[in-house]
């Protein structure tokens, strides 16, 4: 446990590094082996402890823009000011559980918390699974207990927040199987990923996914396909591997590929990740893949050493 009243002119750091799913999405949520990426950005929380008994609480976005401010009163966490309503009512009820789970944690000393994001907002890299991430280790709690008491959702995110290599993630309530992975494959330097300039709910897009929509066959079809890539050698086998992938969730969705959608002409493979709709795909080209892109009307297109952090 941290004893607050010890480092009480103490200022503390964390981190969480941002995430990208590559296999296995709606599907990790039903126990699908899944393959996960840590970025090479992410989000900072300091803690500064202050004589008061006030939590004072200010975000700030890749920009150094302040976006977000707060004032809560300690130990019971009751919002005093705040500029926006609902994420301070989200923000109130992670650090209520985080002190359920440590009875110590914020129980009279207040402080000044900032935090700061590396990566766009609206990118959807992380920004609500890293600041779950660090306000556990800032309270020395279950990360995973107090996700399923917030956000929700598979808990990748999660173990991508404090990995320094890729993962293989498999769902199992607060204690889930994080299995550390090698994937930097020979030919990343054709690899990109592109963000569809619209940020996609993960919380609304796995509302109506339920146990029985994956059957027992299509998540030993997804494990399989996740095992291949890890053991692929060639762009080829791994455009095979995505392409079938998205065939697979494309089914059970009963939607249309992103390929179908907007990109039918690229001389390639492209693959959603995470929830399908928005946020960002990874493209398996060639060289002028970007290029392909930028006329299409998606400016945001980052190589795989650009994003992530395994390739330092």
């Amino acid at each position: 446990m941290i004893f607050y009243t010890q480092m009480k002119y103490k200022t503390l750091s964390f981190y969480g590094r941002g995430k990208l799913l590559l296999t296995s999405e709606y599907a990790v949520l039903s126990g699908a082996r899944a393959l996960a990426l840590p970025c090479q950005k992410g989000q900072k929380l300091t803690f500064e402890p202050l004589d008061s008994n006030e939590l004072l609480w200010e975000s700030f976005d890749i920009n150094n823009n302040s976006w977000f401010k707060a004032k809560f009163q300690l130990p019971s966490c009751f919002i005093v000011t705040s500029s926006n309503t609902s994420i301070s009512k989200r923000l109130c009820s992670i650090l209520r559980r985080a002190q359920v789970l440590n009875p110590c944690f914020l129980k009279s000393q207040g402080g000044q918390v900032k935090t700061f994001l590396e990566f766009e907002r609206l990118w959807g890299l992380g920004s609500s699974s890293t600041l779950v991430s660090n306000i556990a280790q800032w309270a020395n709690v279950n990360a995973y207990d107090l996700l399923e008491h917030s956000f929700g959702g598979s808990g990748y995110d999660l173990a991508c927040a404090v990995s320094k290599n890729p993962i293989c993630y498999t769902r199992n309530k607060l204690h889930p199987l994080i299995e550390k992975v090698s994937f930097n494959p020979a030919f990343r330097k054709n690899l990109y990923f592109i963000y569809l300039n619209q940020k996609q709910s993960s919380h609304n897009a796995i509302k109506g996914i339920k146990p029985s929509t994956f059957s027992k066959e299509s998540l030993k079809e997804l494990n399989i396909i996740t095992n291949d890539i890890l053991k692929c050698k060639t762009q080829e086998s791994f455009n095979i591997l995505i392409e079938k992938h998205e065939g697979i969730i494309a089914r059970i969705l009963q939607k249309k590929t992103i390929k179908q959608l907007l990109f039918s002409d690229f001389e390639g493979a492209i693959k959603s990740l995470g929830a399908w709709g928005g946020d960002f795909i990874i493209a398996s080209g060639g060289l002028d893949s970007p290029r392909y892109f930028n006329q299409k009307g998606f400016k945001t297109v980052i190589t795989f050493e650009e994003m992530i952090y395994s390739c330092k």
